[in-house]
């Protein structure tokens, strides 16, 4: 099938990091070369994390604001046409403790998950097609976990309340951008979202659950739909369900959705050996 890039996408706890990283062992027990890309890795070739964005302009001014530090800022500024890109994120967890963290503070506003959505979406169109040009190039197989629909989706959705329209639009602009990759969606299901939710409240850490179900109640959709506590999350999940398997749907590309529900480990890495041979390969 010659497939350059696998997608996993699904709602929270329903397994797509065990998914993915299956699939970076199947591909490597076939002798196909490949890179994970995970949620939350600095280092994404296509998507944005840890990511601040200045127009050149307001790049100058952060420097005549930030003297003491400009050297550090220049040293560590990506300067495009478009613009000025700054991983303050991996800046922070490498060599440059020494920056403040009111700097830090400073660059997170401009974060690209941070801006209005006229910013946003038209910067991370650019970066997908950028990476569509190198991965043509590249003789391996990229995974990327939850960069397509969940991030995207959490954005315009969750973050601004966007119109069901623009949100699909975006997406599937996305997707559209990705096709000469001859890419792989694999959507992972579960049957009850309420269980799968509550597991992985139980399963994670107090900063997670209480940082996600804060994100979701007191963002754009949340505060819209008057939505609170672990009950208004879940109002929330069942809507982005909903808009995901409508956008799924549209998508032109092999997708396939796979069934998580019994979280029996042996089975479910059966039943992905089957999708690599059947659509990988």
């Amino acid at each position: 099938m010659n497939t350059k890039l696998i997608l996993v996408e699904g709602l929270p706890g329903f397994g797509k990091s065990t998914t993915a990283k299956l699939m970076h062992e199947l591909l490597k027990e076939h002798d196909i070369e490949n890179e994970l890309f995970s949620e939350g890795n600095l280092n994404h070739p296509a998507d944005y994390d840890g990511v601040a964005y200045y127009t050149n302009e307001e790049f100058e001014k952060l420097l005549s604001a930030n003297t003491e530090y400009a050297t550090i800022l220049i040293e560590n500024a990506k300067q495009q046409e478009n613009g000025t890109f700054i991983s303050y994120q991996k800046m922070k967890s490498t060599n440059h403790s020494s920056l403040p963290d009111d700097v830090y503070t400073l660059l997170s506003k401009n974060d690209i998950y941070e801006l209005p959505l006229d910013i946003h979406i038209p910067l991370m169109i650019n970066n997908w097609w950028e990476f569509v040009q190198h991965a043509l190039k590249s003789h391996k197989t990229y995974i990327f976990e939850c960069c397509l629909i969940q991030n995207p989706i959490t954005i315009s959705m969750i973050k601004y309340n966007a119109s069901s329209d623009i949100v699909s639009d975006y997406i599937l602009q996305l997707a559209k951008i990705i096709e000469p990759l001859n890419p792989l969606l694999i959507y992972v299901d579960q049957e009850n979202l309420h269980a799968s939710f509550e597991k992985a409240y139980k399963e994670r850490d107090n900063n997670w659950a209480e940082g996600f179900i804060d994100y979701y109640t007191n963002q754009g959709y949340g505060k819209a739909n008057d939505y609170t506590g672990v009950e208004g999350t879940l109002k929330v999940l069942e809507a982005r369900k909903l808009l995901e398997n409508e956008i799924v749907d549209q998508i032109d590309f092999m997708t396939v959705r796979v069934n998580n529900s019994s979280y029996n480990f042996t089975q479910y890495k059966t039943m992905l050996e089957v999708i690599v041979k059947e659509k990988v390969i």
